[in-house]
């Protein structure tokens, strides 16, 4: 499956050749550099690695400097392999652009981190309701879990019991989103829908 890795730099919207206003996300795709090629021989398969974004050396370690030496370029915010492209149709130190891998209308499937949101209740959660009225001296539980467990049996708390906890900051990939607009000469491609994650944040965009 190719791809590219990309930046999210916010949302916009368009309108498609029925005249409908589509909610888009504009993403800044690339250009990545092709840091590693994998081959049967030397590492048991094919697949393209490619860095995206420019780091700092002082936040780099030193291994890794070396490898992005060894492609002609500086290190690399982030690295990423994909195994879909035709075997020598890129070397080492190569640029791969946005406008060589999509194309308007293709199907891609959009890899994020969600938006951390730290320590939540159950209603943001998991979307309870809470206990509901107000009356009969419920005055502080409109937003409890209710009941998490049965009595003297089997005297515990199941496991996966859905409770307040740490919500967010997870890796979510969506599928099946549609390409609506590429801009080659900016490195920018509009994709219907949103994507996880805050603007700014590492975006990879897989090709069906």
């Amino acid at each position: 499956m190719n791809g590219i890795i990309g930046k999210k730099v916010g949302m916009t919207s368009v309108f498609d050749n029925t005249g409908r206003n589509v909610a888009c996300t504009v993403i800044e795709a690339g250009p990545c550099i092709v840091t590693q090629v994998k081959t049967e021989d030397s590492d048991g398969y094919f697949a393209i690695q490619m860095g995206f974004g420019d780091a700092k050396d002082k936040n780099t370690p030193k291994p890794m400097q070396g490898h992005f030496k060894k492609a002609g370029t500086g290190s690399k915010r982030k690295v990423v392999e994909f195994r879909g492209f035709n075997i020598g149709a890129k070397t080492l130190g190569d640029l791969v652009k946005v406008d060589e891998v999509f194309q308007e209308g293709d199907k891609v499937s959009a890899v994020g981190t969600s938006k951390g949101k730290g320590f939540q209740g159950v209603v943001k959660r998991h979307g309870f309701s809470g206990v509901g009225g107000q009356t009969h001296g419920q005055h502080n539980r409109g937003r409890a879990p209710g009941s998490i467990g049965a009595a003297s049996y089997p005297a515990k708390v199941f496991k996966g019991m859905r409770m307040a906890g740490r919500d967010g900051g997870t890796r979510i990939k969506i599928r099946n989103l549609k390409v609506v607009k590429i801009f080659p000469e900016q490195n920018l491609i509009l994709v219907k829908g949103a994507i996880p994650g805050h603007n700014g944040s590492i975006v990879i965009l897989e090709k069906k």
